[in-house]
């Protein structure tokens, strides 16, 4: 059975991808920061440790493919610091050099949509990318670095570009979760801030962003980039609609301009890995209003 390492294993992704690996027969180790009450088998933390602790835990587990998935995340933080910013770019870069001095390593890399300029197009896979802040310039350095290595040590490795994804495990700190809660708690304030807002974008389930993975696992097959998304535009305000029946009492006149959130072509993902979509953003709000 072949081995797999997911760091970040204790977040959303990390957590439906290793559950979906181990059903699928191969035997995973999970990288945490901090372990909880429910890590026991197979979990190793990697916050205060030098690198080469970790490098040995890696040495010794002798994995197949590493999917790196361990960041912060500045999505419900107030700010992505230098401090944050060089953490996990450190990290980062001596996961790329392990697997460079390893290179029968699969390594998976993960990125964000928020590299990429805003664009009323769909973006690809080449679209341009902006450093606009440091989290998006931690991700732009990490790809461009392993891109680098891979086209001179011809490393099995792909940098994946996750767009918005939501499950019943999204930490309850991100949009989704809280405006489930709001609605169940009848905030009427902060829904109509947010209704107002007029927040759109390409939003998708994150069961769906992990079967990709697998799929790109399975297939063996190492496109530099690929883009996982929905591929279409969805309206905050429509799962707003669809959960809350007083929607009449957060309605305004106010006048804003719609955020024009970008949209990922899916079609190279679709193409390489054989990948179909089967739940959406309402399946994922579903299951977190009933989990709520």
């Amino acid at each position: 059975m072949k081995k797999v390492i997911i760091s970040g294993a204790n977040g959303q992704d990390g957590i439906i991808l290793s559950k979906l690996l181990i059903k699928k027969k191969y035997v995973v180790f999970k990288f945490v920061k901090k372990k909880n009450k429910f890590n026991r088998k197979n979990y190793f933390t990697t916050s205060n440790k030098k690198f080469y602790n970790i490098k040995n835990k890696i040495d010794d587990i002798k994995p197949d493919i590493i999917v790196h998935f361990g960041s912060d995340n500045p999505s419900y933080k107030k700010k992505f610091v230098n401090k944050d910013y060089n953490k996990n770019l450190f990290f980062t870069k001596n996961i790329i050099d392990y697997v460079t001095n390893n290179n029968h390593i699969k390594l998976v890399l993960i990125s964000s949509s928020q590299i990429f300029k805003k664009n009323k197009k769909k973006v690809t896979e080449n679209s341009p990318t902006y450093a606009k802040d440091n989290y998006s310039k931690f991700r732009i350095e990490s790809a461009q670095y392993l891109l680098t290595k891979k086209k001179k040590f011809k490393l099995n490795a792909t940098v994946l570009i996750l767009f918005n994804h939501d499950s019943k495990y999204r930490n309850q700190k991100f949009l989704l979760p809280r405006l489930i809660k709001a609605i169940k708690s009848d905030k009427v304030n902060f829904l109509r801030e947010i209704y107002n807002q007029k927040i759109n974008g390409d939003f998708s389930h994150a069961e769906d962003i992990c079967n990709a993975i697998y799929l790109l696992i399975k297939k063996n097959v190492n496109p530099d980039k690929l883009i996982l998304s929905s591929g279409k535009r969805t309206y905050i305000n429509k799962i707003i609609k669809i959960f809350y029946k007083k929607i009449k009492y957060i309605k305004s006149n106010k006048k804003n301009k719609s955020q024009n959130g970008l949209i990922g072509n899916n079609q190279l993902a679709k193409k390489i890995i054989g990948w179909k979509l089967k739940k959406n953003i309402i399946d994922a709000a579903k299951e977190i209003y009933k989990n709520c």
